[in-house]
């Protein structure tokens, strides 16, 4: 893979991987953010990298809270008989500096800051979301894979007039077990009402990235960087 040493000083971890094809002169590159979901780290997506947005910089990045060696989260869950309960003080921080490095990377990668994608699974769709929710004008995107919008987030969603018309892609599997599916229903009828445009589909798969879901996201996305 055409990867690059990052650049030092940002405020996550992170690998990244230069456009494969070359901006139109005078023009910047894309920016294709990368967040892993729950234990995972930034090697988890970043084989993405070999066949989404050739014209993107991606950047796959590692989430801020160490569990364990290797293993790494946005925010503490807990699980009880009322269902999962999420550390919204750390969501809150994560969400905040997951925001504050996408604009540091932009800068220093020299990426155009009105095309911003963030794509993540599970977790880090959860993060991408929550994120892209409060701070709409700072996405041209979002891709949340698996993922759903808990009710601790929603109190920093912006109004449906500030994230009306923002792209983006959601995909679940009917047979996940780890997050429901009715859980990623609730998220779309919520994205509805916040007037985003929408793409959701479900798939006969678990918790995972199928072939079909990659490549629907793939189409959606060089559909939207088409546009742009």
């Amino acid at each position: 893979m055409d990867d690059t040493t990052p650049v030092e000083g940002l405020p996550l971890v992170h690998l990244v991987r230069q456009p494969l094809t070359e901006p139109a002169p005078g023009a910047r590159a894309p920016l294709l953010a990368l967040a892993h979901g729950l234990n995972s780290n930034e090697h988890d997506l970043f084989s993405l990298a070999e066949t989404l947005a050739p014209r993107c910089v991606v950047i796959s990045v590692r989430a801020p809270l160490t569990n364990a060696p290797g293993a790494y989260a946005w925010f503490d869950v807990q699980y009880s008989t009322d269902g999962t309960l999420v550390n919204a003080e750390q969501l809150d921080a994560s969400r905040r500096r997951y925001a504050d490095f996408l604009g540091a990377a932009v800068m220093a990668y020299g990426a155009n800051p009105a095309q911003v994608y963030t794509l993540g699974f599970s977790q880090g769709a959860i993060i991408s979301l929550i994120t892209a929710l409060s701070q709409p004008k700072r996405f041209a995107g979002v891709v949340a894979l698996s993922g759903r919008i808990p009710s601790e987030g929603e109190q920093w969603i912006a109004a449906p007039d500030e994230t009306a018309g923002l792209p983006v892609f959601m995909a679940h599997g009917t047979h996940d077990m780890t997050i429901a599916i009715e859980r990623a229903r609730a998220a779309r009828d919520l994205l509805e009402r916040q007037r985003v445009d929408l793409t959701y589909r479900e798939y006969p798969i678990g918790h995972g990235v199928s072939p079909a879901v990659q490549a629907d996201l793939s189409d959606w996305l060089a559909q939207r960087l088409a546009s742009s």
